[in-house]
């Protein structure tokens, strides 16, 4: 299925793997991998994870500690959040307006 990010998680991807890639180039690499191989999980099985807060799920990585929030929709994964499990957990709720 077509993943679609929210311009506003793509961000957070992005600034997440500056983050680590200035602690150390690989460690960017590893995060970005491991978000990338959740990513693909969700878009082969988007069904099989956790409903978070419906209609929303998440796929967290067991390495990072983030998590990939998403919506299921007739023709699309929209990714909402690229979120650090240490936030707020509804921080990304205003949108899904």
């Amino acid at each position: 299925m077509r993943i679609v990010l929210h311009p506003t998680a793509d961000s957070e991807l992005t600034e997440a793997v500056s983050y680590y890639a200035e602690i150390d180039p690989q460690l960017g690499e590893r995060f970005y991998l491991e978000m990338e191989r959740l990513i693909s999980e969700i878009a082969v099985h988007p069904q099989t994870f956790r409903m978070f807060d419906p209609p929303a799920r998440r796929h967290f990585s067991l390495s990072f500690p983030y998590g990939i929030i998403y919506l299921e929709q007739e023709d699309r994964i929209w990714v909402v959040a690229v979120m650090h499990m240490k936030r707020d957990p509804g921080y990304w709720k205003s949108r899904l307006a």
